[in-house]
């Protein structure tokens, strides 16, 4: 009986419609790929079909890879060399070379989706630098992985480098390029020598790798990187681009949009200056300043909305109008301190703002007055009612008044029109003498001087009383402070805390006089 044989495949068949459907796909004829497909199919023969690797992009790709595994917690990230037609395979073939873990070992994560061997990094959306991977490695044990299998695996591999190596020999003597004439060898007693090694390959320059290197992470940049592009740390200082270096389109576009948002940026500092200069001007034309948001007067309590108040340039307290208008009007000093006790003043535009014209006019009169009773040399003009006033220096003995225009003598001082200085003060004393009135007026003023009731001021000479309370009193022409028992001033030139003016009191916790009453 006969048995049933399995018809054998004609596989040269098979091969050749496997090459006629190659060349129908790439050239685009569909028919023609359909009717060899339908042939190929009938053969039932194992096909594989796949995209040759020149239809691939053709630039190399730096693939940022993070690498971790199960003993350990870090994260390690890497830089690797690829090209989008590389398959996984290859793609761990090479990390096996480079970093020595096997590919047994290796997982990779792409896309969060796990890689299989035959698929390809452009599948993956690997097309750019810069695309991240994850490869994760694992251990041995669970792999499966042991001495034994590693070893087969490495002469695999070494067997695989010779196979490769040995193609490249030159043919041998019984090759085509042989001497047909030369008699055979004995292979008995003259066995073929063994084929002379490859000659060693020369060794290639290392490819110049243009660029600097991140401090941080130790990414190799393009130069015309302003900061890493991994960690965004920043460019050595002093690096200078290569004049042989050419940017690509991509990085080319990168640089005219950096420039653009730089130009914006200062185009847009500038606007902002212009407009803060425009509101500074528009500031500086206003008297009062009001507040923008809701505020307390400090003074009266009540509630101010926006704009109702006044904020005083010098120190942003903000106020009523009422209360800083009976701050000034009452104030006895020629500068007006911010009502909140701090060391600034009212502006004078703030000042004239908030009075009216009779009461501006009355300040200014009283600014007058301060001045002349703070100068240690003024002189103020003899004429009734006159409100002419001087600061003379010691070698001027006349003034000139500019109110009243009358020539005043700063030595007797009085107007003597006609008359020299000796001439007046003999007409002065006899006139004194046959005065009733102000000889009566003079001797009052020398008894309270002998009775201790009055005094002098220390600095202008004036005479001053005490009417009850401490002893601190205040002259009303010099404003000078003076304590009443010493008969000097509280302080020196300095001001407050000078001790020089004659009463030292409270100083190493002594009074000034037996009989002192609070005179600091």
């Amino acid at each position: 009986m006969a048995s049933e044989v399995t018809p054998r495949v004609d596989l040269k068949e098979a091969e050749k419609l496997a090459l006629s459907l190659s060349e129908a796909l790439s050239g685009g004829d569909g028919q023609e790929a359909v009717r060899l497909c339908q042939e190929l199919s009938q053969l039932s023969v194992p096909v594989c079909v796949s995209v040759n690797s020149q239809a691939y992009p053709q630039d190399s790709i730096r693939l940022r890879v993070g690498v971790e595994d199960a003993q350990s917690d870090n994260y390690i990230p890497v830089i690797v060399e690829v090209s989008s037609d590389m398959t996984i395979a290859q793609l761990k073939d090479k990390i096996s070379g480079d970093f020595g873990f096997v590919p047994s070992l290796q997982r990779w994560v792409i896309g969060k989706r796990l890689a299989q061997d035959r698929e390809t990094l452009y599948s993956h959306g690997v097309r750019h630098n810069g695309d991240q991977a994850f490869l994760f490695i694992l251990s041995a044990q669970a792999a499966h992985l042991t001495r034994q299998q590693h070893k087969l695996d490495q002469e695999q591999q070494r067997i695989e480098g010779i196979v490769e190596t040995m193609q490249l020999f030159p043919r041998g003597v019984d090759g085509g390029g042989g001497d047909k004439t030369a008699p055979p060898a004995n292979t008995e007693h003259n066995p073929p020598p063994h084929p002379p090694p490859p000659p060693p390959k020369p060794a290639l320059p290392p490819k110049p790798q243009l660029g600097w290197a991140c401090d941080g992470c130790t990414y190799l940049n393009k130069p015309t990187r302003p900061g890493c592009e991994m960690c965004g740390g920043d460019r050595p200082e002093g690096y200078q681009v290569p004049d042989i270096y050419k940017p690509d389109q991509q990085e080319f576009l990168r640089i005219q949009q950096e420039q653009l948002a730089m130009l914006q940026y200062e185009q847009a500092q500038k606007d902002e200056r212009e407009s803060n200069f425009r509101n500074l001007l528009a500031t500086e034309d206003q008297s009062l300043f009001p507040n923008a948001a809701e505020a307390d007067c400090p003074i009266c309590f009540t509630q101010l909305q926006p704009e109702e108040g006044i904020v005083l340039r010098e120190c942003l307290h903000t106020f009523c109008r009422e209360c800083l208008k009976g701050t000034i009007v009452n104030s006895q000093d020629a500068e007006v301190s911010c009502p909140e006790k701090c060391d600034s003043k009212l502006l004078d535009r703030e000042i004239k703002a908030l009075l009216t014209e009779e009461e501006h006019q009355r300040f200014l009169e009283l600014r007058l007055s301060i001045a002349e009773s703070c100068s240690e040399h003024s002189f103020h003009c003899q004429t009734p009612n006159c409100r002419g006033w001087c600061i003379y220096e010691d070698e001027v003995n006349e003034f000139l008044c500019g109110s009243c225009n009358q020539t005043n003598c700063i030595l007797c001082r009085a107007i003597h029109i006609d008359m020299n200085c000796k001439d007046y003060q003999d007409d002065l004393r006899i006139r004194a003498d046959n005065d009733l009135a102000a000889q009566q007026t003079k001797q009052m003023l020398e008894s309270l001087l002998q009775n201790g009731e009055a005094m002098k001021c220390p600095r202008c000479d004036i005479i001053v009383q005490k009417k009850d309370g401490c002893d601190w009193i205040c002259c009303l022409m010099c404003k000078t402070e003076i304590c009443w028992v010493t008969k000097q001033a509280r302080w020196g030139p300095n001001g407050s805390g000078d001790t020089s003016g004659g009463c030292r009191c409270r100083l190493n916790q002594q009074p000034c006089h037996p009989n002192c009453q609070n005179c600091h």
